[in-house]
């Protein structure tokens, strides 16, 4: 008795599940024909009033024995469902950062630096710009160990309010001054939006730090401003969030971005952060754009980072970006994980040493030592 019972209400289940079927069906195209109207009234797909309005009037109904969390919570799935039937061209569409979108990788060129492509690039300097002689100091190292990029913060993101927040524009002006005595490329972190088009004077690449990777005022500010931009990855930020970001400069029009691995937060001490490796790798086959590792913010220590870098160059990185300062424990800002002179001319020489690090030929290793 029980068993026909059983079968019996297995078959009304069924039935039922028939019966949902056909009306989920019929729902979405009611679902499509919407949106499509909405799209010829230039009016947003989704209606976030609209749906509460839907999902209170199915809570009141409700009977049981679902409660009403579970009715709303299932309503609304299926209205995310509906919402991506509603938008199929942009769930279609690859990321202009895809290597869907793009299979040739993009090359940034400057003043005969590539970043990107076939050769390896180095990027280094100081932490923060704070004084003439010292960014001239280290001007002159990167250009003997023929480094094409120099680094130098002067508008810095602090933890505390109470620590070094740069020189600000006069920072600028001292990496512009150094860079052009030695012919190197400059590259600066910006902040503000409003200070875009002023900065773009003085420095060559921007970059936006990892604080701001989800600066979205930010990221659209510099996609229009049509100068290459360096972009780190947050803190904790997923790849996919990771390049979502980047797509919001290169949708504005400014396809030279590069990305830049520069370690994330976990539970482990011994490093600054976590170098994730796997994001080279992972960010090469995914999008076209160039790939880069800040081996000093991602492990805050000076004893590992020649080793780190090497497996970055190994995992397929197009470029290395380094913190060298003349005098480490004087610095204003990230002391410890600053190579001085003589630790940064070994560094370079270990990394172009290495057979991981490609060069253009001819181009050699400059340190005269």
């Amino acid at each position: 008795m029980k068993t026909t019972e059983l079968h019996e209400l297995r078959g009304r289940l069924d039935g039922i599940n028939e019966q949902l079927l056909e009306l989920l069906n019929e729902r979405a195209r009611i679902g499509v024909l919407i949106g499509e109207i909405k799209q010829s009234l230039d009016v947003p797909v989704h209606d976030a009033q609209r749906e509460k309005q839907m999902l209170d009037r199915l809570a009141a109904s409700n009977e049981g024995p679902f409660d009403d969390q579970t009715i709303r919570h299932l309503f609304k799935e299926i209205f995310k469902a509906t919402l991506q039937l509603q938008q199929p061209e942009r769930k279609k569409q690859p990321l202009l950062v895809s290597r869907r979108k793009e299979q040739a990788d993009t090359v940034i060129r400057l003043r005969g630096t590539a970043i990107g492509g076939a050769d390896s690039v180095l990027v280094a300097g100081p932490c923060s710009v704070e004084s003439r002689e010292q960014v001239m100091e280290v001007a002159a190292s990167l250009k003997r160990a023929g480094v094409p990029v120099m680094r130098g913060g002067a508008f810095k993101p602090r933890t505390s309010p109470y620590d070094f927040q740069g020189l600000g524009f006069e920072g600028l002006r001292l990496l512009k001054e150094a860079a052009d005595e030695y012919g190197l490329l400059t590259i600066s972190e910006i902040v503000d939006p409003r200070h875009l088009e002023e900065a773009a004077a003085y420095i060559d690449i921007v970059q936006i730090g990892a604080r701001n990777m989800h600066n979205f005022e930010l990221l659209k500010a510099a996609g229009e401003l049509r100068k290459p931009v360096l972009l780190k990855r947050g803190l904790a930020a997923t790849l996919d969030e990771f390049l979502h970001a980047a797509e919001y400069i290169v949708s504005r029009g400014n396809t030279q971005v590069m990305l830049i691995e520069r370690g994330i937060r976990t539970y482990e001490k011994w490093t600054r952060n976590t170098l994730d490796i796997s994001a080279v790798p992972i960010l090469k086959k995914e999008s076209h754009l160039p790939v880069l590792v800040d081996v000093s913010h991602s492990t805050g220590r000076k004893d590992i980072m020649i080793p780190c870098a090497k497996a970055a160059l190994a995992a397929g990185a197009d470029g290395i970006m380094a913190e060298v300062h003349p005098n480490p424990p004087a610095a204003l800002s990230d002391a410890d994980q600053q190579l001085d002179i003589e630790e940064f001319e070994e560094f370079v020489r270990e990394v172009k040493a290495s057979g991981l690090y490609r060069e253009a030929a001819g181009a050699g290793l400059k340190l005269g030592l």
